[in-house]
């Protein structure tokens, strides 16, 4: 029987694992998200295209990644790795593609400029307040 992949939980996963909390990707889906809306949409088996495609772009993973992503075949497969005919079962090779501080440093670049996307939008809101309230 094949089990069904549940989008709502890869997208839960994959937010998690890029260190992003509900509220921030509320924030950059629009103004129609909050984290409650978040949590909702994580508890959903299926998600529609166009929305899975708009949180591909906000988490720059590909829709692919939350439509095909089974833990437990991904699990599986890990769990049945064995050592055996490997002449050096001890040696872990690590070759990134990237440079893991260049990444880190990238990451932090991309949350200080949403932190401050959103300080800007609260200024922006404080604004219009005041400008309501002198009014």
């Amino acid at each position: 029987m094949e089990q069904k992949i549940h989008q709502g939980r890869n997208v839960k996963r994959f937010r998690e694992m890029l260190g992003i909390k509900q509220e921030v990707l509320a924030f950059d889906l629009g103004n129609d998200w909050n984290q409650k809306k978040i949590s909702m949409l994580e508890q959903k088996e299926q998600i529609e295209d166009i929305l899975l495609q708009q949180i591909s772009e906000v988490l720059r993973i590909p829709v692919e990644a939350f439509k095909n992503f089974d833990e437990e075949k991904a699990i599986n497969v890990i769990s049945h790795i064995t050592f055996e005919n490997c002449p050096q079962p001890s040696v872990v090779q690590y070759n990134p593609n990237f440079h893991p501080v260049e990444k880190i440093i990238e990451l932090h670049d991309e949350k200080i400029a949403l932190y401050e996307r959103m300080l800007k939008e609260k200024d922006d809101m404080m604004e219009k307040m005041q400008q309501l309230i002198k009014k």
